[in-house]
């Protein structure tokens, strides 16, 4: 098939999840209510934190913000998704499938830079709490959130920019329930060995540089723990940094395993399992292990539910 030719497919089909017939309205109706609950979950997060002086902190700050990307990430996924369980049709535009990559490539990229600079808080917190307000003024706050949303937007904006490189020709049966990169690049019928680097080499980076973040801050703030004698001080330090740490190793697990292995041979099941984990059921679990595990956000909440009884 020509060049010429090959552009003229612009419709795709996403064949969405695998499941037998009579799995269709249970699944609709679970991921309806985990769509449902991680949308009050994280909006209300940072309704609470807007609303509270008290949350007007860094640590609060890109707690919101990371609500923010979360309710933005599930919103670009779900809802299609569920869509697509009763659509008779399940096309979508190129444009479309591009813009939807785009966004949620955007929110998962921002999640990556804001879980670094989460842990960066946490070991300014506690590794240096004199020193805290000095460090971490609201200035570095502000362009800590300004810089990941920044190199969140950039990220995904290169890869839509090298995909309009590729023509589409081979099929136009998308094995995914939303348009991600690699399921796309398996059915151009140019070359995508440049782009396929491009992913390796970017996510990866972006990956590795922020779990070195993450690890290298934690493994000091553990250090700075162990030689507290207070056992109140441990609890506390214990408390607010294992919420973030679980966070963080489950959003990293199948993202590891879906992007900087891009050449692995895993089968398109066990790719849209993974992807359904970060992008549907992280933004429920972020909302709930945040808010149990943390004292300030559980007063305000009782705040707010006693004044509006």
């Amino acid at each position: 098939m020509d060049t010429k030719n090959a552009t003229l497919l612009s419709m795709f089909v996403l064949t969405g999840l695998p499941y037998q017939l009579e799995w269709q309205i249970p699944l609709f109706l679970l991921f309806l209510v985990i769509y449902l609950i991680a949308t009050v979950g994280n909006l209300g997060l940072i309704y609470l934190i807007y609303n509270d002086p008290h949350l007007h902190i860094p640590m609060y700050l890109f707690l919101g913000s990371l609500a923010f990307v979360d309710s933005w990430i599930s919103s670009t996924v779900t809802p299609k998704m569920l869509v697509n369980f009763f659509a008779r049709s399940k096309m979508i535009s190129l444009s479309e499938c591009m813009l939807q990559f785009l966004s949620f490539a955007f929110g998962g990229t921002t999640e990556c830079f804001l879980l670094a600079t989460m842990a960066y808080d946490r070991y300014v917190a506690i590794c240096k709490p004199l020193l805290y307000p000095v460090i971490m003024t609201n200035k570095l706050c502000i362009q800590l959130l300004v810089s990941s949303f920044v190199a969140g937007l950039i990220h995904p904006m290169i890869h839509v920019g090298a995909l309009f490189r590729l023509t589409f020709c081979k099929s136009n049966i998308i094995h995914h329930f939303y348009c991600d990169i690699m399921p796309l690049l398996r059915i151009s019928c140019i070359d995508p060995s440049i782009n396929v680097l491009m992913v390796f080499i970017s996510s990866g980076s972006i990956q590795v540089l922020s779990i070195m973040t993450v690890l290298v801050s934690y493994t000091l703030v553990l250090l700075t723990i162990l030689k507290n004698k207070s056992v109140q001080g441990i609890r506390k330090a214990f408390s607010t940094c294992g919420a973030h740490l679980l966070s963080v190793s489950l959003y990293y697990g199948p993202l590891l395993f879906m992007y900087v292995r891009p050449g692995s041979t895993q089968a398109d099941d066990q790719d849209m399992m993974d992807s359904l984990f970060y992008t549907v059921i992280i933004p429920l679990l972020n909302p709930i292990i945040y808010s149990l595990r943390n004292k300030k956000v559980i007063d305000s909440l009782t705040k707010v539910l006693k004044r509006n009884v």
